[in-house]
């Protein structure tokens, strides 16, 4: 089938509006060009883009969007731009203010914490109208970031009064004891990650606070056995290397008032081969109960750099390929 070029011409009423959409020197219509695939030229108030049909069609209509965000007072980014390209993409009809309007958090630095993808927006609904919600998939779709922006929203809501955050440390055996210091120091390198999270959100200063005063804690799986817990927003992150039981243990420590995320990628197990993931056998036996939720989120809904969605993909492409036998020293070749 012959694919045929076009050309489509957009006219933006607000000037300064337009050179926002546009960015310093151009910056947001060259990520279109370079995505997209087409050609942007801009001349005032107007653009005129060059390419494929269906190319041109999907970068017009994510640029009026875009538009028409900043018009609201949407501060618009570079990287909103690859984000709504891939939105319009693959869902043409898609509104982008109902995903990126959809305001979670303003970090300490004043950045909008918002869903970028239509996982994400589903996945940020389900946070809110479920006690229990699951997040599954690969590094870099916001899983965990965007689960600890909504319980510091909640928190600022006064709707929880503490936040808890947590681990299971699957190297907690002879790794471990050969690292200096205490129990709490050798582990906090597992937990690095929810710190970087929270520094991020709240600012140093404010996050350390509020770990000091205890109403944020964070803390390995295993510090929650025997606990109930009550009017906390509780994430477990990492859950593909809980163990069954460890999940289970997990899941029924939640008590009034409180909202429990799990999040996860199946892809990235490191438990011993004859150990299975709770993750996974949670998901399969809990995915009937009323009040549980679970998000799934592919390498489309990654948010890192734009190679991580490449190397993700290519990843899976290996795992799937048939497994063939090394001629150097007789072992499976690597996934």
């Amino acid at each position: 089938m012959q694919v045929s070029r076009t050309q489509k011409e957009l006219s933006f009423d607000d000037n300064e509006a337009a050179r926002l959409l546009y960015g310093d020197l151009n910056r947001n219509l060259l990520a279109v060009e370079k995505a997209a695939g087409v050609t942007v030229k801009a001349r005032g108030t107007t653009v005129t883009i060059s390419g494929y049909d269906h190319a041109v069609a999907t970068s017009a209509a994510t640029l009026s969007q875009l538009y028409e965000l900043i018009v609201t007072g949407y501060p618009v980014y570079a990287s909103d731009v690859a984000y709504a390209l891939k939105i319009i993409e693959r869902s043409p009809q898609t509104s982008l203010k109902e995903i990126f309007l959809d305001q979670v958090y303003i970090t300490a630095r004043h950045r909008v914490v918002s869903p970028k993808s239509i996982n994400q927006k589903l996945y940020i609904d389900a946070i809110r109208n479920n006690d229990i919600a699951f997040g599954i998939g690969p590094a870099g779709t916001g899983k965990t970031y965007l689960a600890v922006a909504m319980a510091i929203a909640a928190y600022s809501a006064n709707q929880v009064k503490s936040i808890i955050l947590t681990r299971p440390a699957v190297e907690a055996g002879e790794n471990l004891g050969f690292l200096p210091g205490d129990l709490v120091e050798k582990i906090n390198p597992y937990l690095r990650p929810l710190h970087d999270a929270l520094n991020d959100m709240l600012g140093r200063d404010r996050a350390k606070d509020l770990v000091e005063r205890e109403i944020i804690e964070i803390a390995p799986l295993a510090f929650m056995r025997g606990r109930t817990l009550n009017n906390a927003f509780v994430i477990l992150d990492e859950a593909q290397n809980t163990t069954p039981a460890q999940m289970k243990m997990f899941l029924t420590r939640l008590g009034f008032s409180s909202k429990a995320v799990i999040t996860g990628d199946v892809t990235q197990i490191d438990l011993p081969h004859d150990r299975g993931s709770g993750l996974i056998h949670a998901a399969k036996i809990l995915k009937k109960v009323k009040g549980i939720s679970f998000s799934h989120f592919t390498d489309v809904d990654v948010v890192r750099h734009p190679l991580v969605q490449q190397i993700i993909r290519a990843y899976e492409q290996s795992e799937k390929a048939p497994r063939r036998k090394d001629k150097g020293d007789g072992r499976s070749a690597a996934k």
